[in-house]
């Protein structure tokens, strides 16, 4: 069962970085850069809800380090699993992306010059990542599991064209966009300014989901009873 999980999300980040990289050296071939960014946008978040729907009901469908830390936090698997995933997922990152410089003719592996540094940047990494675990595990939590390939396909599609950096939210895609030197790469000098970001959002979602999303919590908690109406409640007979 375990190796099923591992391999559902190798396969499932795999084909997430094939569609990013695949649909960035295509849409920069033609039309203006924000015709370019926004048909990127559409791709990648398709092809996201369809990867989730095909290997969600294997391995969850994670195929995000921080995904998969966040929920391991939450005691939703264990850290000895959490570990596996995240080598899954950094060994399918890497295959999706040589595989997408291949299918174009382009060297196997070529090391990115695409500078992302800046603060506005890291922060749009930072907001990417705290709305898309928010969305996940909000949706989840909120019985809504079949809506979930939906609603993180759009908040990825919407965030690639809302947030300076493009919205990689995911350490493994950050890590991986190293090894193409394409519309959708990354320079080496701006990883550890987008993981730190990832790493803080990550974070900070994790403690707005135990609280806003907290097991057990009921729209009761939020109704507030005035004075006089609380007294009188006291007061009725049992």
């Amino acid at each position: 069962m375990t190796a099923r999980r591992l391999v559902a999300e190798l396969l499932g980040t795999a084909g997430l970085l094939l569609a990013i990289v695949g649909s960035g050296i295509t849409a920069s071939n033609a039309g203006a850069a924000s015709t370019q960014l926004f048909q990127h946008a559409v791709v990648v978040g398709a092809a996201l809800g369809a990867l989730i729907v095909t290997f969600g009901s294997v391995s969850g469908a994670h195929f995000n380090p921080a995904v998969t830390l966040v929920d391991a936090l939450f005691g939703g698997m264990s850290r000895w699993l959490a570990g596996g995933y995240v080598v899954a997922q950094l060994a399918g990152a890497v295959t999706g992306v040589v595989a997408a410089n291949l299918l174009f003719d382009l060297p196997a592996v070529a090391i990115a010059g695409t500078d992302r540094t800046g603060m506005a940047l890291a922060a749009s990494e930072g907001v990417a990542t705290f709305g898309l675990l928010v969305v996940i595990f909000g949706v989840v939590r909120s019985g809504n599991t079949a809506a979930v390939p939906a609603a993180v396909g759009a908040w990825i599609a919407g965030a690639i064209y809302f947030t300076s950096s493009t919205s990689f939210a995911n350490p493994a895609v950050t890590l991986s966009r190293l090894l193409t030197d394409t519309y959708t790469g990354i320079a080496p000098a701006a990883v550890p300014g987008f993981l730190l970001a990832q790493g803080l959002g990550a974070l900070a979602a994790a403690a707005t989901i135990h609280w806003l999303f907290r097991p057990g919590r009921s729209a009761a908690e939020d109704v507030v009873v005035p004075r006089d109406q609380h007294h009188e409640r006291r007061r009725a007979p049992r």
